[in-house]
């Protein structure tokens, strides 16, 4: 560090400040928000959802197992880093987008009027707001030693 304005310097020459910056694949913000990092991995559940589409809208395949390669697919990069978000609940809200691809998956439209729990249960996924929970408490656990 140089001078008062607290410049990095790497041989000899000034890093740049910047107000986020992307690090093993979270969007990290200078002020905490989370609101880049989520919009970043709803774009990367949404590539994962069409990537595995094929085997998740063939109608020749379980249910079950459509739901075993969801959550190992489409769920695990939507949830990616996640143990450390402060999540608020208009978020929460916005990563349940995931209910359209479940019920694609699983060939009910909102005009079917099944409600999401029954889909959820058919298919074996949990909600996003009680894995999100674990997923944090888990992380908890980490951090001060529990596991």
């Amino acid at each position: 560090m140089e001078g008062n304005r607290g410049e990095v310097t790497l041989g000899g020459v000034a890093i740049p400040k910047v107000n986020k910056f992307k690090s093993l694949g979270s969007i990290i913000d200078k002020r905490g928000d989370i609101g880049d990092d989520i919009n970043h991995r709803m774009r990367v559940e949404w590539q994962k959802w069409r990537n595995a589409s094929g085997v998740l809208c063939d109608g020749k395949v379980p249910v079950s197992l459509k739901g075993r390669v969801y959550r190992m697919v489409v769920r695990w990069a939507l949830i990616y880093g996640a143990e450390c978000w402060p999540v608020k609940k208009t978020q929460v809200q916005r990563l349940m987008v995931e209910m359209r691809m479940i019920r694609w998956m699983c060939g009910f439209t909102r005009l079917d009027r099944t409600k999401n729990e029954v889909i959820r249960e058919k298919v074996g996924v949990t909600p996003i707001e009680e894995q999100l929970r674990e997923i944090y408490l888990d992380g908890l656990g980490m951090l001060r030693g529990w596991v």
